[in-house]
């Protein structure tokens, strides 16, 4: 056997060594998402939702009924307290949800390692989730306080269950927000639905956050200020520039990965 024939299949081992390891270090971000534990427990989270409901009913119905007076002095003239409640709480869930979409595609997109790292990433982004579900479960119930409209309960957790206000639009953000709850419950469930399950209800995320986007602008009382179609122009593009390079990485990536795997079987 010649030298050049020896360094070859030094160089071929050499090769077979470090690939699966090139692997395994670009896919880490999300097996960790997949693999580690929730970064907020289940009670937690439940907790968190039974105090943004139970804080937006006590302020709509409870004080009212109970102390007429009380509320009377905190409302003031205007009736119009309960609307602006809904309406910044509901700018701030979106928030919410588009920075939980963007900490998402940058694990996917492998750009979790420039900043802010993988596991660091992970976090933030179901933290952000989940609080963006807290405060969407907020902004819904603290109308039941809003007199204009008069809004049940039952319209308010129906989807196009009233045809009182922007009925289809005010519908799809109803399902937006039950279908974003599936995605932040499915961090609890993902041991028992496998990860094939999982991974297709998280890539729901993508059209429920167009949902909650439509709903901003086609419902938002506030939409025709400029700093909301400048918020709503800014976080969109954002979602749709990561997801174009995901798929764009996704794509350029295959041949690579055949080349490795042929080079492999060598």
């Amino acid at each position: 056997m010649t030298e050049e024939k020896v360094a070859r299949l030094a160089a071929l081992r050499a090769a077979k060594q470090t690939l699966p390891q090139a692997g395994t270090a670009t896919t880490q971000p999300i097996e960790a998402a997949f693999n580690d534990r929730p970064a907020m427990t289940l009670q937690t989270f439940v907790l968190v939702l039974f105090a943004m409901g139970g804080g937006a009913l006590t302020a709509a119905v409870v004080v009212p009924m109970w102390f007429p007076a009380l509320s009377a002095s905190l409302l003031g003239p205007s009736p119009k307290a309960f609307w602006y409640l809904s309406r910044s709480s509901a700018l701030i869930a979106y928030i919410l949800v588009w920075l939980s979409m963007v900490f998402g595609l940058l694990m996917t997109n492998k750009l979790a390692r420039l900043w802010p790292s993988g596991p660091t990433a992970f976090m933030l982004h179901q933290h952000t989730s989940l609080l963006g579900l807290g405060f969407a479960l907020f902004h819904a119930l603290i109308l039941l306080g809003d007199r204009y409209i008069g809004y049940t309960i039952a319209q308010l957790v129906i989807p196009f269950a009233s045809t009182s206000y922007q009925p289809l639009w005010v519908g799809l953000g109803q399902l937006a927000f039950y279908g974003l709850a599936l995605v932040g419950l499915s961090f609890y469930a993902k041991q028992w639905i496998g990860r094939t399950m999982w991974r297709a209800i998280h890539f729901l995320s993508f059209a429920l956050f167009g949902l909650a986007l439509a709903h901003g602008i086609a419902s938002g009382s506030d939409s025709s200020e400029l700093w909301v179609r400048a918020l709503y122009w800014l976080t969109g593009s954002t979602v749709c520039w990561l997801t174009i390079y995901r798929v764009a990485v996704a794509y350029l990536s295959r041949p690579l990965k055949h080349q490795s795997a042929a080079q492999t079987k060598m």
